[in-house]
């Protein structure tokens, strides 16, 4: 069974006319069976700063005939104040609920008339909102994505039906013991950091927010320079720069507010959080700070945490807790890299009176790639992986546009399509056991047991 759509997403159902979806349907399976792969060489987009200080960047692809539009705004939960987080996600909520010349039944109507797509999303350091239509609707596409950008009009009773929305959403995740960790473990990890609470805020919080905040957010952030643009797909580089010096050309740019840029404190010692639920099995989430994604150290890191427990199967988290010790059904490690240094987990469920052992067996694995190198097959396989699946991050319009708006933000070069595989190639053994040392503690780390804590009889 699919997944339900998001509340942010409207995306083609019952189009009318039938014809419409009936193409995007045959566009959708003809990509899926014959779309070529995006080569490196052939990711040149063109790049441009609008008089409003809009960034852009245009990547002309004619092999379908969709057209993605990708904005990527400078703003998301790490600019919430601490007393009412969530705001920055209510806000992006709102965009598509009306604007002052459509309501939301008519923004949702227009999309699907024509067999289109849109979505908005808020996250920790910036919020996205994308449009995908098929060539021949490419200018309303840009009609309706500029007027939810920059005309949003926040009904009050709209405001007030996504926030009790949210607030159910909330209410569901806290009976997830994989969220409810999570949970734990970022306001431990993050401590007196934006970074600390979910996306979506929290109860309390959320009840503080008034039309008035949002109102206020949206001003503040939502600006021609602080936005970048992509536009993929079957349109030219002259064609997208006219539409986009038509629909976004009146946005007024404004003043750029200063932003954080402290790191989140250091985990001086082994904390523990223990939550009770009435579960038969352990959640644990186990880990510490990590690193941002323009840390020079990142390939490394990548290839180490491949190795360490991001690999799946070949893993050395899953050979050792679940292949060979028979814990878990599954462990990963991650390392969630943003603009301000984010954090290292590991993540796993494992049987009540088995948790003692698993969390001693990912202390093991942690220890062990600090202390000793990994061998030459490790590395080989893991640097294959990363290289040989790079291209699947690449082959759809909405990937490329989401890619070429976070390679602007995070200041990574418009070369890192050929130079991504040249990165990875580099890592040594030497290079992974270092930054294994340098990331990875053992000793300093917040653990977070979520289950039946009397049985559990977790070490402290």
């Amino acid at each position: 069974m699919s997944a339900p759509l998001s509340r942010n997403q409207r995306t083609a159902r019952r189009s009318s006319p039938i014809h419409n979806l009936l193409c995007l349907v045959a566009v959708l399976m003809v990509a899926l069976m014959l779309l070529p792969p995006a080569f490196a060489a052939d990711i040149t987009p063109v790049r441009l700063t609008t008089a409003n200080g809009m960034t852009v960047l245009v990547l002309e692809q004619h092999f379908l005939p969709i057209v993605e539009i990708h904005a990527l705004i400078k703003t998301g939960s790490a600019q919430d104040p601490p007393e009412k987080a969530g705001l920055a996600n209510l806000t992006a909520s709102l965009l598509d609920e009306g604007t002052t010349t459509r309501t939301s039944k008519q923004l949702a109507e227009q999309i699907d008339f024509v067999g289109g797509s849109l979505e908005v999303k808020a996250g920790e350091d910036f919020t996205t909102a994308s449009m995908r239509v098929l060539k021949k609707d490419t200018e309303l596409g840009f009609t309706l994505l500029a007027d939810m950008l920059m005309h949003p009009s926040f009904p009050k009773q709209e405001l007030e039906r996504v926030r009790a929305q949210i607030i159910g959403e909330i209410t569901s995740d806290n009976d997830d013991p994989g969220h409810v960790a999570m949970k734990a473990f970022n306001q431990m990890v993050f401590r007196n950091h934006p970074y600390r609470w979910p996306t979506n805020g929290m109860e309390e919080t959320l009840g503080k927010i008034t039309l008035a905040d949002v109102q206020g957010f949206y001003a503040k952030e939502y600006l021609p320079n602080q936005t970048i643009l992509t536009v993929v797909g079957d349109v030219t580089a002259e064609q997208a720069t006219t539409l986009i010096q038509t629909y976004f050309g009146p946005w007024k740019k404004g003043a750029v507010q200063a932003r954080t840029t402290k790191k989140p404190s250091a985990i001086e010692k082994k904390t523990v959080q223990l939550i009770e639920k009435d579960l038969t099995q352990s959640t644990i989430v186990l880990g510490h700070g990590g690193i941002s994604r323009t840390n020079p150290d990142y390939y490394a890191v990548l290839v180490m945490n491949h190795i360490l427990g991001a690999g799946g199967f070949s893993s050395r988290l899953m050979d050792s807790i679940r292949d060979k010790q028979g814990l878990a059904y599954g462990i990963m490690s991650h390392y969630d890299a943003r603009s301000m240094p984010g954090s290292f987990w590991v993540s796993l469920q494992t049987r009540t009176e088995a948790t003692n052992q698993a969390i001693a067996g990912v202390l093991s694995e942690m220890k062990g790639i600090r202390d000793a190198a990994v061998t030459d097959q490790e590395i080989s396989e893991a640097k294959s992986f990363l290289m040989g699946s790079f291209p699947l991050r690449l082959d759809s319009t909405a990937k490329l546009a989401q890619v070429l708006a976070q390679l602007e933000f995070f200041g990574l070069g418009l070369d890192y399509f050929s130079q991504y595989p040249k990165w990875i190639e580099r890592v040594t053994k030497e290079d992974v056991q270092r930054v294994a040392k340098q990331y990875l503690d053992p000793q300093r780390y917040a653990l977070i047991v979520v289950g039946n804590i009397a049985k559990a009889k977790v070490r402290q």
